[in-house]
């Protein structure tokens, strides 16, 4: 999990990512107000806290237990009713809060169940929380907007590298301007394999409402692989490697820096990095 912080008038509040979601700790959000930590259990006893969990779960996790949900709604509201966290989770496989143990652990919620409950703490302390939690997203918005654009002229600069390679070594003599414009967009397509799994034209096909190219619409860390994926090109095109072989050590090479900027989670669901999708388009 990815931690941040913001601060709320005097109070200094922790978010963490979960499956690419935010999650504010409700315990830094109390530790400024009388009842400290208590205050979380007894907002979670509140029937009509539970009503709204129950609400959001079933609009959010396809794997929330209903009939559970159902028997701690039908307890809410009673003297004796207790719920934690904790509790919470474990008999409804709930995913709007999480209970972490240790000593950055507390009672976190999705951004939405935290502001709900800051209202229930203070009107005036939820909106100064929604106000630090929107400003904590732009900088960060701006701050992946900024790497993006650099890195996307990053891939131009090498790709001036990687067209003199191709121009030196790939394209003979007497070519027509149309036949060589063919080579450097063959070259481009198998960059665009070697890391995407597909051409520039199939990407157009599958994604006919974008704008730009497939180059615009990749992710910062797909922008680092193919600018080193230029150069290491244009120096196994100076080696004399026919397109197949080059295409092969490209993808292996893409595969290994993708498993490096994002980790093995998710990789495979990757746009195009998988040895099937190269074997496609021998």
């Amino acid at each position: 999990m990815k931690n941040r912080t913001i601060t709320v008038k005097t109070s200094s509040i922790t978010v963490v990512s979960r499956l690419e979601q935010d999650y504010i700790s409700l315990t830094d959000m109390v530790r400024s107000f009388e009842g400290g930590s208590a205050l979380i259990e007894q907002w979670l006893k509140n029937k009509d806290t539970v009503l709204f969990l129950g609400v959001w779960e079933q609009l959010n996790n396809a794997s929330f237990n209903s009939p559970e949900f159902e028997g701690i709604k039908n307890e809410a509201g009673r003297n004796s009713f207790y719920l934690s966290a904790k509790k919470w989770i474990e008999a409804t496989g709930a995913i709007g809060l999480l209970a972490k143990a240790g000593r950055y652990g507390g009672t976190f919620a999705h951004k939405d169940i935290a502001f709900e409950f800051g209202s229930w703490l203070s009107p005036e302390f939820k909106l100064y929380l929604i106000k630090e939690f929107q400003r904590l997203k732009e900088e960060e918005a701006k701050s992946t907007s900024l790497a993006w654009s650099f890195q996307r002229t990053l891939t131009k600069v090498n790709y001036k590298i990687h067209t003199d390679a191709i121009k030196a070594h790939l394209i003979p003599p007497r070519l027509t301007r149309a036949q060589t414009a063919t080579v450097y967009a063959n070259e481009a397509d198998l960059l665009n394999v070697a890391l995407f799994g597909q051409t520039a034209g199939q990407w157009r096909l599958s994604n006919p409402t974008l704008k730009g190219n497939m180059r615009d619409a990749a992710t910062l860390e797909q922008l680092v692989v193919l600018s080193n994926l230029e150069s290491i090109n244009s120096v196994l095109i100076y080696q004399g490697l026919d397109a197949s072989m080059r295409l092969l050590q490209l993808n292996g090479i893409a595969i290994t820096q993708m498993r490096s900027l994002v980790g093995m989670v998710g990789l495979q669901k990757m746009r195009g990095i998988s040895t099937a999708s190269i074997e496609e388009q021998k």
